[in-house]
């Protein structure tokens, strides 16, 4: 899945490691607050990543509030992921609040690479052309694109930034599968990706 352009390049997991938690738009430049979405249940789990990792979700606000409920908690899943990368924690609950089944296990080995490297993520990250199709109530595909292009690995011991050029490698298109759980959270069950994607060049 390699969500990430530098991350941990050498290593070719088949994971989707899904990447999604807050507002339908705007740009959350230090990823704290970013449980604090608009519309949102009660009970999601706080991520505060720390400051040198930000993101920016260019995401539309819709009319239909369950689209925008899939938008809301694939940006929050997507968070979730580099938490527990932070973390150095293959098995972290606040993934896992998100992610089930194939998408789980995937995330689990893709997180497992990082720790067993000693090594997580910093810099920039932007989403964009996010569309969402309603299956049923129940059941939901969200597609977009992620901008990797000011996004590093870096190594924690001794602390090493991994900058690379930017190619059209740098960016990936994202085919999301989530349902709705009897929590009223979207959880992502599948992720594919598409490195150098025509639909994500700029």
């Amino acid at each position: 899945m390699n969500r990430h352009f530098t991350r941990l390049a050498a290593l070719t997991l088949t994971a989707a490691a899904a990447l999604t938690l807050s507002a339908c738009a705007g740009d959350d430049s230090s990823g704290k607050g970013a449980d604090k979405i608009a519309g949102a249940d009660p009970g999601r789990p706080k991520i505060e990543l720390p400051s040198d990792l930000s993101y920016t979700f260019d995401w539309p606000r819709t009319r239909d509030k369950d689209k925008n409920a899939v938008l809301a908690d694939g940006q929050q899943s997507i968070k979730a992921v580099d938490l527990a990368i932070v973390n150095q924690d293959p098995l972290d609950k606040v993934y896992l609040f998100y992610y089930e089944g194939e998408a789980a296990a995937g995330t689990e080995e893709f997180i497992q690479a990082y720790a067993k490297e000693n090594a997580r993520v910093t810099g920039a990250y932007r989403f964009y052309d996010a569309v969402v199709n309603m299956r049923s109530k129940s059941e939901a595909s969200l597609v977009y694109c992620e901008d990797q292009s000011k996004a590093y690995d870096m190594y924690l011991k001794p602390k090493k930034v991994n900058k690379t050029p930017v190619t059209r490698n740098s960016y990936v298109l994202y085919n999301t599968q989530l349902r709705k759980n009897d929590k009223g959270v979207w959880v992502v069950q599948e992720i594919h990706s598409q490195r150098g994607s025509d639909r994500c060049q700029p």
